[in-house]
């Protein structure tokens, strides 16, 4: 048997490419957060809870400016047929430098005014000194695309693990030092630094430089220009429960609610990863669409995700309270059932989670983007109205509500590729509430004393 398994993830087949990519993304971003938690459990101790309140609107704020800008090089060389070109790669990486550039100079621009709008002077020092990472992650190689395109992620694996490790280094010890929040600006800064060198030093390939070609930067922007509106929406969904509620919460509520996000969404989190790097290229190459067997053997490998991601949510969801409880001091306990609700009401977001990436690689960017931006909408719009009727716990509630009602619209988006499979919607929809109701009953103390908040 050991054998037969063994076999799955050898030679050069579309499956045995899936397992090993997946095998490498998924052990690699389990790695990733265990040495995030691990160095959350440190500074929590160095540090206040106001501290990660104030790195989480900076967190928020700077992948924002990154998201509302994103142009899609990344995906487009994953997809495009001349993914391989250099001229395409290095008007590919021209973009993207000139990005970073003005990204970083916007969040110079905005420091002031974001610092008025949250009432917190120190703002408007952190944004630009954080911001510089946005400028050094311009520079990153595509080197660094192309290697995920074939699906060959085990090398950037394992220099993700490397900066973020030397990052945390950092952090701890000037967190020892300094006893300031300015401990975490700087680590931020130092890992890209860090990234870019050993992309540079230890991808194989050949160097960017500055080029444009017109038929390349045609299509990066023809493909770009949906990817650039849908990650607007993108941005919305996934981090617009941090702008709202980092101006509803006090400080070191808003601190405690952004630990328990990690822990809850740790599993969701994970998985997009994991469809990012692995499914786009196997829609590329084996399109639903195209016949009744690639459809049978995406079916196989979606079944397999979701299993293991929708496994990892339950279990965060009902351990939710222990968990917070075991790692972390009482000033943090009311993370326990937010870390329950939380998880809990991402798991409608898991069932759909495999279906996101096959218009992107069909090249169907602008269905893409009218998904985001119903789901975007959906959210917020169930966000706001939850935290306007019962506080924080029914904002909870509202974000899983949202993810049942654009439901159809995801089915629509995963139809017109042919790539809908309604046996796992509805296996893993009978399962979900079952998950819920356990998470639910198992915490039921910790749940109502945050629903009468």
């Amino acid at each position: 048997m050991i054998k037969a398994v063994a076999s799955q993830f050898q030679g050069t087949s579309l499956t045995a490419r899936f397992m090993r990519s997946s095998a490498f993304t998924l052990s690699g971003y389990a790695a990733g957060q265990v040495l995030r938690l691990a160095s959350n459990l440190i500074l929590t101790r160095l540090l206040f809870p106001e501290a990660f309140g104030l790195m989480a609107l900076v967190a928020v704020i700077i992948q924002g400016l990154s998201m509302f800008s994103d142009v899609g090089v990344s995906p487009a060389i994953m997809q495009s047929k001349r993914g391989d070109d250099q001229r395409f790669l290095d008007t590919a990486w021209t973009i993207q430098v000139i990005r970073g550039a003005l990204l970083w100079l916007f969040a110079c621009l905005i420091a002031i005014p974001v610092a008025r709008f949250y009432e917190e002077p120190l703002l408007a020092w952190i944004l630009p000194c954080a911001g510089i990472s946005l400028l050094v992650s311009g520079f990153n190689p595509t080197r660094m695309d192309t290697a995920n395109r074939h699906l060959l992620v085990g090398r950037l694996t394992a220099l993700d693990l490397i900066a973020q490790s030397a990052g945390i280094v950092i952090a701890v010890g000037l967190a020892w030092y300094l006893q300031s929040v300015w401990a975490l600006v700087i680590s931020g800064v130092a890992a890209s630094v860090i990234l870019l060198w050993l992309y540079h030093r230890f991808l194989p390939g050949q160097s960017n430089r500055f080029h444009w070609e017109a038929a390349a930067g045609a299509e990066l922007i023809s493909f770009g220009k949906w990817i650039f509106l849908s990650t607007i929406f993108g941005f919305l969904t996934a981090q617009g429960d941090k702008l709202l509620l980092g101006k509803y919460l006090p400080l070191d509520q808003f601190g405690i609610y952004n630990i328990a996000f990690f822990l809850a969404s740790f599993p969701l989190l994970m998985g997009g990863v994991l469809i990012r790097k692995v499914l786009i290229p196997l829609y590329r190459e084996a399109p639903p669409a195209e016949s009744v067997a690639n459809f049978r053997k995406l079916q196989k490998l979606r079944f397999l995700l979701t299993a293991v991601i929708f496994g990892l949510a339950s279990a965060v969801s009902m351990a939710g309270v222990v968990l917070i409880d075991v790692m972390y001091d009482p000033r943090y306990a009311m993370a326990g059932a937010v870390v329950v609700v939380i998880a809990a009401m991402q798991i409608p977001q898991i069932i759909v989670l495999t279906y996101d990436q096959a218009s992107l690689a069909a090249g169907d960017s602008r269905s893409y983007f009218i998904l985001s931006a119903v789901r975007a909408t959906l959210t917020l719009g169930f966000l706001f109205a939850g935290l306007l009727y019962g506080g924080l716990f029914w904002a909870l509630i509202g974000q899983g509500l949202a993810g049942v009602v654009a439901y159809p619209f995801v089915v629509h988006v995963a139809r017109k590729v042919k790539a809908w499979d309604i046996i796992h919607d509805v296996a893993y929809a009978f399962l979900g509430l079952i998950a819920v109701s356990v998470a639910f009953w198992m915490n039921a103390d910790a749940v109502s004393a945050l629903a009468a908040m």
